[in-house]
């Protein structure tokens, strides 16, 4: 496995690669990789023949200082899961060779999706997403990216963004949500909870789950499920909503009745952190 800091050296172990005949996967982190990153690492090793991969906790997301600091980084950890997994390359770059002086980069803009729900959350945060995973694709060049369906409004809107950008060649394949025995979605930030956060943490899931089967039986307003939702979560003691929504899967933008392809989305505050998850609703049975 090789590991490198340089922009230019990414690209070019990259273009050898491509020029070789192989096809590039790459899996974009922020570090900190758990059972959710390895799945993905997994998922490209099965499904190309070169895998390239990025740790770069992104400064151009976080609207609080303290958080970004907080991140938890463990780049030994890091890389021993990367050569485990048989990744090929690791761009492990400092923020000059993400973010040069002097190199005017490209701002996608979310848009009004960008507003909704995470983006409404933490403002800003979206336009800091899409300005490093566009950056971080124009480095790697033509690849087919990997990303987890629990940041379900990212994945929505990387995969827009790369649909309106064909010259970058990518292809964005979704990858589904890695979770502990107790439902609770697989996150970096779920090893800040203490024991009793952790706990009560999977309540976000037992409110997925719970208009899920209500979906399933034949509810089709949308509302009640999210009263469904925020009633669980609101009697969680440590948890303090954030948001349940459910959302059209083709726009992400709110729905009153499931009569199309729909997913609901959560996201609740704990005293050590904040989570989020979602669930694609099923069709009803019968």
């Amino acid at each position: 496995m090789e590991l490198t800091r340089e922009a230019v050296a990414f690209r070019t172990a990259a273009d050898a690669a491509r020029g070789g005949g192989a096809t590039i996967g790459f899996v974009q982190t922020m570090g900190a990789l758990h059972e959710g990153h390895r799945s993905l690492l997994r998922r490209a090793r099965s499904q190309t023949d070169y895998v390239a991969v990025s740790i770069f906790v992104n400064p151009m997301q976080f609207d609080d200082p303290d958080d970004l600091a907080r991140y938890p980084r463990d780049e030994e950890h890091d890389l021993a899961m990367c050569e485990a997994e048989g990744a090929d390359l690791v761009w492990a770059p400092p923020v000059e060779e993400v973010y040069p002086l002097g190199v005017e980069l490209a701002h996608p803009d979310p848009g009004e999706v960008g507003d909704l729900y995470e983006g409404a959350a933490r403002p800003g945060h979206f336009a800091g997403v899409l300005l490093v995973v566009h950056r971080l694709f124009d480095v790697a060049g033509p690849c087919t990216a990997f990303f987890g369906e629990k940041d379900a409004q990212q994945l929505f809107l990387v995969r827009r963004m790369a649909e309106r950008e064909p010259g970058l060649g990518v292809r964005i394949v979704g990858c589904p949500t890695q979770r502990e025995p107790d439902g609770l979605a697989r996150s970096s930030r779920n090893a800040a909870l203490p024991p009793d956060e952790r706990q009560q943490a999977s309540c976000l899931f037992l409110a997925l789950a719970e208009a899920a089967e209500r979906a399933r039986s034949g509810e089709r307003d949308a509302n009640a499920l999210v009263a469904v939702m925020a009633r669980e979560i609101g009697a969680t003691p440590l948890a303090r909503l954030d948001y349940a929504a459910v959302v059209d899967e083709a726009t992400f933008e709110p729905i009153g009745v499931l009569d199309r392809p729909a997913r609901a989305i959560v996201a609740a505050r704990f005293p050590s952190a904040r989570l989020l998850d979602n669930v694609a609703l099923p069709e009803p049975a019968g």
